[in-house]
């Protein structure tokens, strides 16, 4: 009839989308994951094992096909979620009404006909919610996923997805985060199982500090289900993104791992052979960072992927999506967590979260019984997963017996912002309920101390920092702290101690280490830590002292009363240059020296500048050079510069021959204080004489700067003094020092101190 408009034909809803034929815009229809996957197999170009998915309007057909939509919204409205009883009822009720629903005969056939399409026998069924892996909230674990799925059990098992929708937890996080249940809807994914020999999970950033210059990599041997649950300690990888160089690696305990079945899995030992080696090779681990850093740049944000390794030895990604916790904040502060007091120390594991709390501990067991816990309390299991998350949210603190980095208590307990301590043995029967205890997780490794120690808390501004003239660096021994470090606003490492690195990593004398035949576990222990720095300040320059220990410090180590003489006074005798060249100790020393040329070399970190301690003369300097040399440290070859220590009176008298063979000085306050003024700075009764600001010293640090500056060196001061004293920080200032390096609590502050004296100057 003329004058009408023709009626509009109702759109077919889509049921099944390959992942060719997904993108990212299609997020609304196959939820995150799935759009990922297949954004990621049209337009990434790294290896997506091929598969389709049930999209959201097929899980809208079922749940209209069997009159679900009114019985849910009931259970729903009577549903208190704050109160665990009531959730669990209610998720177990809507569950059991979509467990028991009959799939329509036509989505049935079309998901059964796609399947054999995959030609494959064994899939993977992954749910993959609408509001899902969002920039802003991950929904990570809440719904269900099933491995090694056959034909038989395909449709049960898409069922079941389609059920978990409304588990518990998941109910919860839609409330938590301000989601409408009923604007939320599942897409099921089916992707062809990888027959993994090793899986595991990726972030493109340190999952603990944030830091954007590392890939993070963990795995074990068999299925990945057990590390994002955290049933095993993973093998660790850090991989530094502007040189793909292995930084570290940590062997994890790996005792169970998940294997196949003819249908479904099972958890197993894992062989002790096994345990022992590494999942992934480096060269692998390199190539899974490729990988990632590809799907990173597409996406424009840090990411948390999925890998798997193949029978065959091909690596797969399975999943990626954004990172939640890091990649959403807007780094304005830095706080810094000291402890006070010392406590007997109970148990240690992984530190997830730079923090300290101190509160009572609640031990339980089974997540039955999560109602005996209080909110404050820190929570003490052997894992979680999301059925935890309801107490997870209350609790001040979380120990688990087991897990690794990217299990759910660490994931969970980063976006919660508490501190953790992971795969601490034992915990439950080592701490007893009721007790009072402190985490301290300052560090890379989690400590658990008894009783509430007390701690502070430092908050560094990092927003409105003036820009100086003379660079700020800090003081950096720990490369467990370098991460958190290298993110304060300094412009590099004055000083980078490799004794602290020594004395914690290897705590071995290297001439009982040589005598044993382990010099390459001491090279490539010492290169790991310094490596840890380097890479974390990349490219901004990081100056590694050698080796500093006295006498009575080496003889501390083990094996090394056997190599080391008994000296009246450590302080003036056998240490630094003269070490080095001594027949005794030369073997040593070019442990050190391989080291370092490893890290500079091999792993291209050749931000290091290397510096020699406690020179006396000239000659030993030469001589340090020459052993430098012979070992690949020459300098100048692959822009490798060389500092001095300025710390004895020969080194500012003679300063025109030092900047011959040395493109830099650094002063050490506390030597040269000690040596111009001849007081012991270890002595009680003249302690009060010790004074880096008398005039004989600054008059030395005059002469030092000026002639150095004169044969175009570097001049820069490692130590307190400038930010204890600002009247000397603006004498050196004054007389143009090149930089200023210091502890990274007084960092900031430093930087305002140093802009007050160079506007005066």
């Amino acid at each position: 009839m003329a004058g009408k408009k023709a009626k509009r034909r109702p759109k077919t809803p889509i049921l099944i989308l390959p992942f060719s034929k997904i993108r990212h815009k299609d997020i609304v229809l196959v939820g995150g994951k799935t759009a990922s996957l297949g954004e990621m197999t049209a337009r990434v170009n790294v290896p997506v094992p091929p598969g389709f998915a049930i999209t959201a309007e097929a899980y809208k057909y079922y749940i209209s096909y069997n009159k679900l939509d009114a019985r849910i919204r009931a259970i729903i409205r009577k549903t208190n979620v704050k109160n665990v009883n009531s959730l669990r009822k209610s998720g177990s009720a809507i569950r059991a009404l979509i467990r028991n629903g009959k799939m329509p005969a036509d989505l049935e056939t079309m998901i059964l006909q796609n399947f054999r399409k995959l030609g494959a026998k064994r899939v993977a069924v992954r749910s993959s919610a609408t509001a899902e892996d969002l920039p802003r909230a991950s929904f990570a674990g809440q719904q269900e996923s099933f491995l090694n799925v056959d034909e038989k059990m395909l449709i049960r098992r898409v069922r079941d997805c389609m059920a978990s929708l409304w588990t518990d937890r998941a109910i919860s996080y839609r409330e938590d985060h301000h989601f409408d249940h009923f604007k939320v809807w599942l897409s099921v994914g089916v992707q062809k199982m990888v027959h993994s020999k090793a899986s595991g999970v990726i972030f493109t950033l340190d999952p603990d500090t944030g830091h954007r210059g590392f890939i993070f990599i963990n795995g074990a041997w068999g299925l990945g289900d057990y590390i994002v649950q955290g049933n095993t300690d993973p093998d660790q990888f850090y991989v530094h993104k502007d040189t793909l160089g292995v930084v570290s690696k940590k062997l994890g305990a790996k005792k169970i791992m998940e294997i196949r079945l003819l249908s479904g899995v099972k958890g197993i030992n894992t062989p002790g052979k096994m345990r022992n080696q590494f999942c992934i090779t480096d060269k692998e681990a390199v190539q899974l960072s490729k990988w990632a850093l590809q799907i990173e740049k597409h996406y424009k944000i840090p990411q948390d992927i999925e890998w798997a390794k193949d029978e065959d030895g091909r690596l797969y990604i399975l999943q990626a999506r954004p990172e939640t916790v890091h990649s959403q904040k807007k780094i304005t502060s830095f706080k810094e967590y000291k402890l006070l007091q010392k406590g007997k120390l109970i148990g240690d594991g992984l530190a997830v979260g730079r923090s300290v709390v101190s509160a009572v501990s609640n031990v339980i067991p089974d997540v039955k019984n999560i109602r005996k816990f209080k909110k404050g309390q820190i929570l003490i299991t052997k894992m979680t997963d999301p059925d935890w998350e309801p107490i997870m949210k209350i609790a001040s603190g979380i120990i688990t017996e087991i897990g690794g980095r990217t299990s759910h208590a660490a994931i969970l307990s980063r976006e919660l912002g508490i501190p953790a301590v992971i795969g601490f043995e034992n915990a439950m029967r080592k701490v007893r309920s009721g007790q009072k205890i402190t985490i301290d997780c300052t560090e890379e490794t989690g400590r658990v101390w008894a009783g509430a120690l007390k701690y502070r808390v430092i908050e560094h501004a990092v927003s409105k920092i003036p820009k100086t003239k003379t660079k700020i660096y800090v003081n950096v021994g720990n490369p467990e702290m370098a991460l958190d470090n290298s993110q304060l606003p300094v412009d590099g490492v004055g000083l980078a101690r490799q004794e602290f690195i020594i004395n914690s990593y290897i705590g071995e004398h290297p001439l009982a280490m040589l005598k044993q035949r382990r010099g390459q576990v001491y090279i490539d222990r010492l290169a790991e830590g310094v490596a840890k720095i380097a890479a974390a300040f990349y490219p901004r320059p990081v100056v590694v002292r050698l080796s500093d220990f006295k006498t009575n410090e080496y003889r501390g180590l083990k094996g090394g009363k056997e190599f080391e003489p008994v000296e009246e006074n450590p302080m003036l005798g056998w240490r630094g240059a003269s070490r080095y060249i001594n027949p005794i100790f030369e073997p040593a020393f070019r442990l050190e020296c391989r080291a370092l040329k490893k890290v500079r070399d091999q792993m291209k970190l050749n931000n290091v500048i290397i510096m020699v301690p406690f020179c006396r003369t000239v000659e030993e300097g030469r001589e340090v050079l020459k052993i430098m040399a012979s070992e690949g440290l020459r300098r100048g070859k692959n822009k490798l510069k060389v500092y001095v220590m300025a710390e004895i009176p020969s080194d500012v008298i003679v300063v025109d021959e030092f900047s011959k063979i040395f493109d830099g000085f650094s002063i050490g306050s506390n030597d040269l204080t000690q040596l111009t003024l001849g007081i012991d700075r270890d002595s009680k009764i003249i302690a009060h004489e010790f004074n880096e600001r008398d005039i004989a010293v600054k008059r030395e640090v005059i002469s030092l700067i000026r002639g150095a500056h004169k044969y175009k060196r570097s001049v820069g001061i490692c130590g307190e003094a400038p930010s204890n004293y600002p009247d000397f920080a603006a004498f050196l200032v004054k007389n143009k020092i090149d930089s200023i390096s210091v502890e990274a609590d007084v960092a900031i502050k430093t930087r305002f101190i140093v802009k007050r004296a160079e506007q005066r100057r």
